[in-house]
């Protein structure tokens, strides 16, 4: 046999050889999710950039760490803008699981065919915002709704336009107490996000501001507020707010079920493990509980009434 001929079938026996080892290898799969382990796209974590973006930024990557050691799929957290662009990238898929305020929340399922509320604090099922006011400004406590006429003629801030807790219910509770916005001292501000709202209030920029009674319960504990400078005027009725909602893309992904692990990832946390606890404190809850769509009725009805759900 000639070299060149020895040469041919040396590599048509290796040709072989590879062929056959690519077909009869199978490919690992994730025990998790039935997919080829390591291949999976990420599941993208999103969060409205509510308050200080280091604490948005810092709970989301904690979580992110969790869940991804839960479900066994690669887990990424994609910081956004602001509240508008958040809803967005839920819209053309750029995110998969979003922390949600109750409007924004709203807004999103709305965009998304089968989107689903999975998730949300124990807190969230009895929300409240707080009013806050300089105190040299002399506006005194008060506990009904209809004093909130005392602030006629007084300069307010709200927080993000799409805020559930430092905008829309606030301004709900004005309108139930026979105002609108043209009663107060020029034009209304909109800060951008709760920690924004106190330190505008504290400065003395506005007389008054509405903002998420729990980012003010935690800045005044951490002594981030000078309580010389400002307090709470006044605490409204409680309402549903902030929740997880998820597109039902993921079960394509993933496989059907995921979304229910997604939601048992989230219930199953647990203050007695240390990493979990810190999930739990970085988010303010106790611990996470289910929810559903219905649930925000009463805030699509209010977003359609003031003109932020179409």
């Amino acid at each position: 046999m000639t070299s060149f001929k020895r040469r041919s079938l040396l590599l048509g026996t290796l040709a072989v050889l590879l062929v056959n080892a690519c077909a009869g290898s199978p490919t690992a799969q994730n025990p998790e999710t039935g997919s080829p382990a390591g291949t999976a796209a990420p599941l993208v974590v999103g969060s409205i950039p509510d308050q200080d973006p280091e604490k948005v930024q810092r709970q989301a990557e904690k979580l992110a760490a969790y869940l991804e050691s839960k479900l066994g799929v690669p887990v990424k957290y994609q910081p956004v803008t602001d509240y508008a662009a958040a809803v967005t990238a839920f819209k053309v898929g750029d995110l998969d699981l979003v922390w949600f305020g109750g409007l924004t929340g709203v807004q999103a399922r709305l965009q998304v065919l089968g989107a689903q509320a999975i998730a949300q604090r124990d807190i969230d099922e009895q929300f409240t915002s707080v009013f806050i006011a300089n105190t040299q400004s002399g506006i005194a406590p008060f506990t009904d709704l209809k004093d909130l006429n005392t602030l006629k003629g007084r300069t307010l801030t709200f927080g993000s336009e799409s805020s559930t807790s430092g905008r829309l219910m606030p301004q709900y509770f004005i309108q139930q107490a026979g105002m609108t916005l043209s009663d107060f001292k020029g034009e209304v501000g909109f800060s951008g996000n709760h920690d924004a709202t106190i330190k505008l209030v504290e400065a003395g920029t506005y007389e008054v501001g509405a903002l998420n009674s729990q980012v003010w319960e935690s800045r005044v504990a951490e002594g981030a507020v000078d309580t010389n400078k400002v307090q709470v005027i006044w605490t409204t009725p409680p309402y549903y707010d902030y929740h997880w909602v998820i597109s039902p893309e993921v079960e394509e992904r993933y496989g059907q079920g995921f979304i229910q692990k997604v939601q048992a990832a989230f219930t199953e946390l647990d203050p007695a493990n240390p990493d979990q606890k810190e999930v739990l404190e970085l988010f303010g809850a106790a611990k996470f509980i289910p929810t559903k769509n219905e649930n925000y009725s009463q805030i699509e009805s209010v977003g359609r009434q003031i003109g932020k759900i179409q």
